[in-house]
């Protein structure tokens, strides 16, 4: 009998990163070019024709144009799926509050701090009664 041993992310993260800006529409500007950013990539993903399209070393034009607008431009190609993922942002007054079950958000993080964000991050699995994790 073998007995593999492995490692996995099947359980649930419940990670919160929580952005905190100058002002309430700094925030809500932030939320906006984030959502700008998820629609160009479930476009391109919607479009792609290979499976790993988000694995490739360039950006299609579509995205070209959507980091542009959004002026995020420290973001690589291969992190752009992470917009595909079940990932929660909403504005709440100064912050941006991300909520999701995943643990890559590199994205995410960079986006936050290039647009001037003090970022906390924490699992409210740990941190119960943060009111902000699931279920709270």
């Amino acid at each position: 009998m073998k007995i593999w041993q492995g490692y996995g992310s099947e359980h649930s993260a419940n990670l919160v990163m929580i952005g905190k800006f100058e002002k309430a529409e700094d925030a809500q500007r932030v939320v906006e070019k984030l959502n700008t950013l998820r629609e160009s990539v479930m476009a391109d993903d919607a479009d792609k024709e290979e499976p790993e399209v988000f694995g490739a070393e360039r950006f299609s034009d579509r995205m070209l144009d959507a980091l542009r607008q959004t002026g995020f431009y420290s973001l690589r190609p291969s992190e752009l799926e992470q917009f595909l993922l079940e990932i929660d942002w909403s504005p709440e007054d100064n912050k941006v509050v991300v909520k999701t079950e995943e643990t890559d958000v590199s994205a995410l993080l960079k986006v936050l701090v290039d647009e001037g964000a003090m970022v906390e991050v924490f699992s409210a699995h740990v941190h119960k009664g943060s009111g902000f994790g699931r279920g709270e």
